[in-house]
């Protein structure tokens, strides 16, 4: 191989990379998309794990989902303007360590598998995804606001869960699973408080403390943003405002004349 073909292979391996993760092609789109895939399945064994009462790990799967996490984050390390841009303007590169932390480190750090969740994060934040699926979804674009207003409740609701789960499993005899905690964090979010379920210890009455003070508004919030009425993102030339009734022909704020596009009746 010579010289200059070997200098020139580790700009082409990151024009390559960045095309995939940044591009507008409909390869980069199918890339994010197995990426998001992915992110599900990391979520979905640990709650199939600990939902059928099931090992709480198997060794060898952690491993394979760490170094292919692992693999992910090197590629946008490899892509990122500088370590600063890639540690400091994007935070979720912090939750995707502790991530590959908690899948091969359960001695050392205890089970806090629910941790994996914090990657969906990232992944269904994604404006490129968004931006991608807006354009190729009919569905998407009609429901837009719908669909990430439901995934922020569902992400909230399975973090709460996870954090209950972790620690009151050891130390609680009513919660054996994370149905158990699911169970427990809908009552409490609902304020139904049936009772026959409650936390322990110290950690217990300081979780529920929390989940009370913080999480019931902010559960409230997202429940009923998820049923207020859709809108629909339309930009407005004059004043910038971005949502719209569906059926809006004025702005709202400044009264400007907008033409939303419909698929007529």
């Amino acid at each position: 191989m010579s010289k200059a073909r070997s200098a020139g292979f580790p700009g082409r391996l990151r024009s390559r990379l960045d095309e995939l993760y940044h591009g507008n092609s409909k390869a980069g789109l199918r890339f994010r998309l197995v990426l998001l895939t992915f992110d599900l399945v990391i979520i979905g064994t640990y709650v199939v794990t600990s939902m059928f009462g099931l090992p709480k790990g198997y060794p060898a799967l952690d491993l394979l989902l760490a170094a292919i996490l692992l693999a992910d984050l090197s590629a946008r390390w490899l892509i990122s303007p500088s370590a600063r841009d890639f540690l400091v303007r994007n935070p979720f590169h912090w939750a995707d360590m502790v991530v590959i932390l908690s899948l091969i480190a359960p001695l050392a750090f205890g089970d806090f598998a629910f941790l994996r969740v914090l990657r969906a994060l990232r992944v269904l934040r994604s404006y490129r995804v968004l931006q991608e699926l807006r354009k190729d979804s009919r569905f998407f674009k009609r429901n837009e606001e719908v669909v990430q207003r439901t995934v922020n409740l569902t992400v909230f609701i399975f973090i709460v869960s996870g954090m209950v789960d972790a620690l009151q499993r050891d130390i609680n005899p009513e919660i054996t699973t994370w149905l158990d905690a699911l169970y427990f964090t809908m009552a409490a979010l609902t304020t139904t408080g049936f009772g026959d379920i409650v936390l322990v210890g110290t950690s217990g009455r300081w979780l529920s403390i929390i989940i009370l003070i913080v999480g019931v508004g902010l559960f409230l919030h997202l429940l009923q943003s998820v049923f207020q009425p859709p809108k629909v993102r339309q930009k407005c030339a004059h004043c910038g405002l971005l949502l719209h009734d569906p059926d809006a022909l004025h702005c709202k704020h400044c009264g400007t004349e907008i033409n939303i596009e419909t698929e007529g009746r």
